[in-house]
């Protein structure tokens, strides 16, 4: 669960892979959580597809596009990213939320990932999840 201090309410955060990833293949994920960065209330659901290119390009990227719908302002929006592996257990990721652009630096260990995040107009967070 994910408390918004701003909106007074609980939402779920969750994320589901429905499609793994293959060598010719991208994943497809689908998920839930609170609408975009910045606003004060609202809901989000969202569909992505994402794929590793590192195979392709020699390089460790992995894009993502999707579409995610939010409840604050009830839009369909195009949201994207991509995600270059520093190293095995580092990752610096880009997002496209739809209306603006959010830096994320990420450290995993086992099931635990701990995130800093700068978020468009200057603000900064954490995050640290926890994968079953």
């Amino acid at each position: 669960m994910e408390y918004n201090p701003k909106a007074d309410e609980v939402a779920p955060l969750a994320n589901w892979l429905a499609m793994q990833e293959t060598a010719y293949r991208p994943a497809l994920m689908l998920g839930t959580s609170t609408d975009r960065i910045g606003t004060p209330s609202g809901h989000a659901y969202y569909v992505t597809l994402s794929k590793n290119l590192e195979r392709l390009l020699h390089a460790p990227i992995a894009p993502y596009a999707g579409a995610a719908y939010g409840t604050y302002d009830d839009r369909l929006r195009f949201i994207g990213g991509v995600n270059y592996f520093v190293t095995d257990n580092l990752s610096a990721l880009v997002t496209y939320n739809g209306e603006h652009y959010n830096s994320i630096l990420s450290l995993s260990r086992g099931r635990y990932t701990g995130s800093l995040l700068y978020v468009s107009g200057g603000n900064i967070g954490a995050a640290w999840n926890v994968t079953w």
